[in-house]
């Protein structure tokens, strides 16, 4: 169950992209922070997902079109706390360490903060996810001049900010273009670690080398887009 309000810090909105994670939803939900709004953005899931989420006290929001970055665009529009976090809820990430990201983002310390994942226990991050996303970190620097070792899905930025960017990828590029934007925009990048555990269930993306193969082909595209100039309110 989510956890009454605790006035001792900012609140965000905490979108939760979901497909088909009925059992990992429980744990999830029982960690989100006091006092934050929990967005579930059911993504198609036939487990029941959206049931269990909404008798947790989440808010479910329903996004038809298949694909991770739908499922988190939807949740960007339809928080509306001057925060908003990014997090995946198959147990893998603990949002309760959320706080501490909106924080910094709060205090000025940067604009856009990203979870580096620190892979802990056996299965926790498999070898070819890692080698993949090595080589889109490096392609990234390449790219905007950022030095990040990750681009993990657990991020912490202010909505208004998330919204000029006008992202527009609908499927596994969607936290890459939300990074290169942002840099393109001028905003502050940074990232700080946080443990990752072995998922609950099996990966939609990452757990095959094909999945894998399919979100590094998504996020070569956004490598490729010419720079936008956002919108963003300074």
């Amino acid at each position: 169950m989510i956890l009454p309000s605790d006035d001792s810090g900012p609140h965000a909105d905490l979108v939760l992209p979901c497909l088909d994670e009925a059992a990992a939803l429980p744990g999830v939900l029982a960690r989100v922070p006091r006092g934050w709004r929990a967005i579930v953005v059911d993504n198609g899931s036939t487990d029941g997902s959206a049931d269990v989420a909404r008798s947790l006290g989440a808010t479910v929001v329903r996004e038809p079109r298949r694909g991770f970055g739908a499922a988190c665009q939807a949740g960007l529009l339809a928080s509306e706390a001057e925060f908003v976090c990014f997090c995946d809820c198959d147990g893998s990430l603990d949002p309760a360490l959320l706080p501490g990201f909106v924080r910094r983002v709060a205090d000025g310390e940067c604009d856009l903060l990203l979870g580096r994942r620190r892979p802990e226990g056996r299965g926790a991050w498999p070898l070819h996810a890692r080698a993949g996303n090595a080589a889109l970190s490096r392609m990234l620097h390449r790219r905007t001049g950022l030095r990040l070792r990750d681009l993990g899905p657990m991020r912490a930025g202010r909505r208004a900010d998330l919204l000029a960017l006008g992202l527009t990828d609908r499927r596994s590029g969607y936290p890459l273009q939300m990074v290169v934007r942002a840099a393109d925009a001028g905003l502050r990048v940074a990232e700080t670690d946080v443990p990752y555990l072995a998922r609950t269930g099996k990966s939609k993306v990452t757990g095959t080398w094909l999945g894998t193969w399919h979100a590094v082909r998504d996020m070569r595209a956004v490598l490729g887009e010419p720079p936008v100039r956002a919108g963003v309110p300074r």
